[in-house]
């Protein structure tokens, strides 16, 4: 018995031992995993941010469109959001006393006709007669005046009579341009004078993103400023743009100055009215800098450096050149464009650690 005991004790510290370096071997496994990090990929940029503003989708031609002449409108052929071309015609106003005002052009003009032909038929008359010496130079000139006069108040009536005729053409209020109508401001049967606005235009070739700029940050934007614009329709899609437009004066109510900002290239669906985020860049007098979260700076004595990730999937240190610092982030030289950057943790690396990139976030 007792020797059947000592075997069995001896079997069970053998499996105890065998277990135990099972153990130890998964967590020599589990030590060896690489470190998973978070990174930021590299996207440079030459300038330095201004700030973020949000915007409102606007065509770069808006036109109050009125009539050049006054009336009742008859009709109204036209709604908000309607699409025209143009030439269509978009309103209507009473056009008979325009009428009238045209026909009395046209009798003043043949009133003035008669005046210059009887005129004209005394003038050489009275020439034959001066050239037999029948009458004086002084009768002469009296009805050389008379003709004179005769031809400008022809020239006279002629003119008054286009202008009527322009005033019947007044009364179709027409579009300038293709475009959707933004805004109606009448309605038939109202009494309008001459260059009351009654329609808005907008020209949809050629749209743009208004932005309001508050006071502090005014003097940092010119036009040319390079702009990165987002349409929150899109999901965040961004496209490139350009300052073209910096008022010179602040809204009298927001304290606010409205800035126009060009977008050649605009994504598909996007229409008026829609909302986006606009990001300014002051172009910069040195070369291409990268803007990283404070977090990725790894200070090693005075000199600041970062952990980029290789191609094969070790950390290595990078110097680099602290050029700017903004609200939690800075903007260095000296990384390439696509560069991984590791943005959190980085007390916790050393030089040539095999790392897992986990959640990354684009350059800003």
């Amino acid at each position: 018995m007792m020797r059947y005991g000592k075997s069995v004790a001896t079997a069970l510290a053998a499996v105890m031992m065998v277990l135990s370096a099972a153990g130890c071997g998964n967590n020599g496994q589990q030590a060896e995993k690489p470190q998973l990090v978070r990174t930021q990929t590299v996207s440079l940029s030459n300038g330095s941010a201004v700030g973020k503003y949000s915007g409102t989708v606007r065509g770069r031609y808006e036109t109050a469109l009125a009539f050049q002449t006054g009336g009742r409108i008859l009709q109204r052929n036209v709604n908000v959001g309607d699409r025209v071309s143009a030439g269509d015609v978009l309103m209507v106003i009473d056009a008979r006393d325009a009428v009238q005002k045209a026909n009395q052009g046209d009798a003043a003009v043949s009133s003035a006709r008669a005046q210059l032909t009887l005129a004209a038929a005394n003038l050489r008359r009275y020439q034959e007669l001066y050239n037999e010496e029948a009458v004086s130079a002084a009768v002469l000139d009296q009805y050389q005046t008379s003709y004179d006069a005769a031809q400008a108040a022809y020239e006279n009536a002629v003119a008054q009579s286009v202008e009527g005729h322009n005033v019947l053409g007044y009364t179709n209020l027409t579009a300038n341009a293709s475009g959707v109508i933004s805004a109606v401001n009448v309605e038939a049967g109202q009494v309008v004078a001459a260059g009351t606005p009654a329609l808005q235009l907008v020209q949809t070739d050629e749209l743009e993103v208004e932005i309001e700029v508050p006071e502090g940050d005014i003097e940092s934007i010119q036009p040319g400023m390079r702009a990165e614009v987002t349409f929150w329709s899109s999901n965040g899609a961004s496209v490139e743009g350009m300052v073209r437009e910096v008022a010179p004066m602040a809204d009298k109510v927001s304290r606010t100055y409205r800035v126009r900002v060009s977008v050649p290239e605009l994504p598909q669906g996007i229409g008026l009215g829609m909302t986006a985020s606009v990001s300014l860049t002051k172009p910069g007098s040195g070369g291409e800098l990268a803007e990283l979260p404070l977090t990725a700076i790894y200070q090693t004595g005075d000199t600041p450096s970062v952990w980029v990730v290789g191609e094969d999937g070790t950390v290595s240190l990078k110097n680099v050149s602290v050029e700017e610092y903004g609200d939690n982030t800075v903007r260095v030289d000296g990384l390439s464009d696509g560069d991984i950057v590791v943005t959190a943790g980085v007390h916790k690396l050393h030089e040539g650690q095999s790392v897992r990139v986990g959640d990354s976030e684009a350059g800003l």
